[in-house]
């Protein structure tokens, strides 16, 4: 099949393909200053906030790492959500979303 489409599809096969992997628009609005200047402005008093693209640069999928005082007495799933919610715009753009939280001290 795929020399089937390659034989009369030519370029116009290969047009459509690079379209695909040249990058979405939306995912590439996503990087990793982007999310970390929102996260940033949710937890003014974190004391660390780490984000890191893990999808070999196309901007589908982050690690993000936050320690911060305003998780004092939240679970874990709180704190978890409390990410998510922050960044539920560019999330829904995203493949996966990997979180780590801690409570500063």
């Amino acid at each position: 099949m795929s020399g089937y489409l390659a034989r009369n599809y030519g370029s116009r096969y290969i047009s459509i393909l690079s379209r695909v992997w040249s990058g979405n628009s939306q995912l590439m609005k996503n990087s990793e200053a982007t999310l970390r200047k929102t996260l940033e402005a949710k937890f003014p008093q974190a004391k660390n906030i780490v984000v890191s693209d893990i999808s070999g640069g196309c901007g589908s999928m982050y690690e993000i790492y936050v320690e911060s005082k305003e998780f004092k007495g939240l679970s874990t799933v709180k704190q978890h959500r409390l990410i998510t919610e922050t960044l539920k715009s560019e999330i829904k753009d995203m493949h996966g979303l990997r979180i780590h939280t801690s409570i500063a001290e």
